[in-house]
């Protein structure tokens, strides 16, 4: 059995910013998979980074679903590649949750605990903060990102069975509600 986290990352309050969160809720509110014996969990990791770390390592395949950064190309352009072989181009200098996620998976590879790791990432628009939603150029990204995600889980055996027809701008309304719940560590 091989356990695997699509793990979607961002901040929702910072538009694009949030695509890995909103891609992750609306992927599974979308589907179920079924395989006989792997373990497929998506979970909406939003800003935590390192302190996903005791998540992570549970796990011996990781998709991390995010925003990335590339000068040779355009806002909605989506890149899917093994973390440990990222093409040139991609430059993780973008967002605090970038730099913080890049850092996290980086710590965990020196420990040896980072499962092999996929990213599937888009390139967002610039956005202020405090606006909830996605520019028109990362929307018409999804149906990219969807068949990239889904051609991969393919490889494993996995099927997806559509539950409900669904747009990304419906799960967008409450993704600051749902995520991963964390705890501070109590002082003894």
């Amino acid at each position: 059995m091989k356990k695997i986290l699509i793990l979607g990352i961002g901040n929702v309050l910072y538009a694009d910013e949030g695509i890995g969160v909103h891609f992750v809720n609306y992927i599974k509110d979308k589907y179920q998979f079924n395989h006989l014996s792997h373990q497929i969990d998506l979970i909406d990791g939003g800003t935590l980074a390192q302190s996903l770390i005791p998540l992570i390592c549970q796990y011996e395949q990781l998709i991390v679903v995010d925003t990335v950064n590339s000068s040779e190309a355009k806002a909605g352009d989506v890149f899917f590649f093994d973390f440990d072989h990222a093409p040139a181009e991609i430059d993780w200098q973008g967002s605090a949750h970038e730099v913080e996620m890049l850092q996290t998976l980086t710590m965990m590879d020196m420990v040896g605990d980072r499962p092999a790791t996929q990213v599937l990432g888009v390139i967002p628009t610039v956005i202020e903060p405090m606006t909830l939603g996605l520019t028109p150029s990362l929307i018409a990204a999804i149906p990219v990102m969807e068949k990239t995600l889904l051609g991969f889980l393919d490889e494993f055996g996995i099927t997806a069975v559509q539950q409900q027809s669904i747009k990304i701008e419906d799960v967008i309304p409450d993704a600051y509600k749902r995520g991963v719940s964390y705890e501070a560590p109590h002082s003894v």
